[in-house]
């Protein structure tokens, strides 16, 4: 089954795929751009899958397979490629699905991001997220991020990750890549180990618990820079998430807590382009004396403005106002910006020429900029 195994994995490596699905008794199917495509015609049956489960684990992951009914690993094929990969047991037997993880780093000016995201590498303390639903980049994100400081700085860099993906090679930085299961019994321990470990810098795969985030929170309030991942689609939700994991009589501690530790949130989605691919819209929070105190006296519901407002002067933008930005670069349509907008009646209004942010007001600006430059050079001329 392993042999097979490796067919399916080049076939999806050789079309530009993400992701493998394998489920018993149905045929395998490849994420290609987003989009699941069926693979070949067979049909794998659960002896199968419980095969090929067997041949690529050693007896402990295969026990803690049976008993867990999940498990998260690595896969290496070749000296190039590896996979996340996740097995998990469903009503008809075995599932499996193999994410590939390049091998080489993309950097941040590759992976075209926004400018300000360059910022969050030169800070000394706080904490980062960097959010989106499964598959939207984050860790490619966070990847860039760590690689681009261990180029350019002199520290001490631990990633706590489930299980480690991008391999970093130690540069300027010295780096600790610890795998929960391997290295770590879990998020928690792992972390709370790395404060006594002299990190300046620590990476933790997933906030999954209200102990994680409790320590990491701690890790930043005690001076340390600290990046993580939550599955959350914007900043406002970001922020509820985390407030909302502690009980009533935590929260305004946390809040506090949060309002003075949080450095930025990146929350990105991968948009259908019109060359038939993907681009990410990024939504971007840039702690502000404005940020801090919304956060802290529990006014989220005004942080989407607060972001909208702040694009000239801190570099923050809401996910709406990314969009409109790749609707005027012309890398998407008119129907994909309204879909996957986060208020499509805004959008539409937008897109029409009307309200603040529209395509209109920014074509005005621009006429209105370039008249008063034609009549400063008159002015001058006379």
């Amino acid at each position: 089954m392993e042999e097979k195994l490796k067919l399916y994995l080049r076939t999806m490596i050789s079309n530009s795929g993400s992701d493998l699905h394998i489920k018993s008794g149905s045929q395998v199917r490849v994420r290609i751009h987003g989009v699941l495509k069926v693979l070949g015609k067979d049909e794998l049956t659960s002896a199968m899958v419980d095969k090929l489960a067997q041949e690529i684990t050693t007896a402990d992951q295969y026990e803690k397979l049976v008993t867990d009914r999940n498990l998260d690993f690595s896969y290496v094929l070749g000296s190039e490629n590896r996979f996340r990969v996740n097995f998990f047991y469903q009503m008809d037997g075995l599932s499996a699905v193999f994410r590939i993880i390049p091998v080489d780093i993309m950097s941040l000016d590759d992976l075209n991001l926004p400018p300000v995201i360059k910022t969050f590498t030169e800070i000394q303390r706080g904490l980062v997220l960097v959010t989106g639903v499964t598959g939207s980049g984050k860790s490619t994100t966070l990847a860039a991020i760590i690689d681009k400081i261990n180029r350019e700085s002199k520290k001490h860099i631990i990633t706590v990750e489930d299980p480690i993906e991008f391999v970093h090679k130690d540069r300027g930085c010295l780096i600790n890549q610890r795998g929960i299961g391997q290295d770590a019994h879990s998020f928690s321990d792992a972390l709370r180990a790395a404060l006594r470990e002299d990190p300046d810098i620590i990476l933790v795969g997933e906030m999954r618990d209200l102990e994680t985030i409790d320590i990491a929170l701690h890790a930043a309030n005690t001076g340390h820079l600290v990046f993580s991942t939550l599955h959350t689609l914007d900043a406002k939700e970001t922020i509820d998430r985390i407030v909302g994991m502690f009980g009533n009589e935590e929260q305004n501690r946390i809040r506090m807590s949060l309002a003075s530790v949080l450095e930025g949130i990146i929350s990105q989605r991968l948009i259908p382009n019109k060359k038939g691919g993907r681009v990410a819209g990024i939504e971007i929070l840039k702690k502000t004396a404005r940020i801090e105190q919304l956060i802290a006296e529990n006014r989220d519901s005004e942080i989407p403005d607060a972001l909208f407002e702040g694009k000239e002067i801190y570099g923050t933008q809401t996910f709406d106002q990314a969009l409109l930005d790749l609707l005027r670069s012309g890398e998407i349509t008119d129907e994909i910006a309204l879909e996957y907008a986060s208020n499509p009646a805004d959008m539409k209004l937008k897109m029409q020429g009307v309200g603040k942010g529209s395509l209109a007001q920014e074509i005005d600006e621009d006429v209105e900029a370039d008249v008063f430059a034609f009549k400063e050079e008159e002015e001058s001329e006379e």
